[in-house]
């Protein structure tokens, strides 16, 4: 019932109410990315959403502006392009708050599997099958294990293969379970765990 119903249910609500409260946060965040460079304040990027279907991510933009980014190409590790602002945006995960529009529309959940860029969905395309069987998250408990992944990719010899051989089948194993275990409580347990990995790193 939950899977089911519940769970949209809770995501318009709470995303709703979040949208309202967070809206001078919203507004002072959008002042200071389109104070430190030139481009638009929100980026979208395509994404693999619920059943293979794609959709626009939307994020206050964190990095200079870079032609194909929003078609979902990318440079693993690569954080050359990060402002100031984008750094600190990126640390606080102030960045990702757009995405409760995202969730409101009902491309995303509060909590679900992370979406990827379409070079990455073509890896182990078997089990993003099963992964996109629900609403991709905007946290899951990959999302706070990697929390520092731009740091592990940046420090490899080789970001991509980093990525793409170790990184990206470990989070796999956990969208997959928790797919496979998709709870109230499991839910709640995922955003105090978030909410204390942003506030504690």
């Amino acid at each position: 019932m939950y899977r089911k119903f519940f769970k949209r249910l809770l995501d318009i609500v709470a995303s709703s109410i979040l949208m309202l409260l967070l809206s001078p946060l919203f507004a002072l965040a959008a002042a200071l990315v389109k104070l430190s460079s030139p481009g638009p304040v929100i980026f979208r990027q395509r994404r693999g959403g619920l059943a293979g279907a794609w959709f626009e991510i939307m994020k206050f933009r964190t990095m200079t502006v870079a032609k194909g980014t929003e078609d979902g190409s990318f440079d693993a590790g690569n954080a050359s392009r990060v402002t100031a602002v984008g750094a600190f945006l990126r640390k606080t995960k102030i960045d990702e708050l757009p995405q409760l529009w995202n969730v409101l529309k009902g491309d995303m959940s509060l909590v679900g599997p992370r979406p990827e860029v379409e070079p990455y969905l073509r890896w182990y395309a078997e089990r993003w099958i099963n992964v996109l069987a629900t609403r991709p998250g905007i946290t899951d408990p990959a999302s706070v294990k990697f929390r520092n992944e731009e740091e592990i990719l940046a420090a490899a010899d080789d970001p991509e293969k980093e990525y793409v051989e170790k990184i990206l089948p470990a989070k796999l194993d956990m969208y997959e379970d928790y797919v496979n275990n998709i709870s109230f409580f499991n839910d709640v347990k995922i955003l105090f765990a978030t909410f204390a990995a942003v506030l504690f790193g």
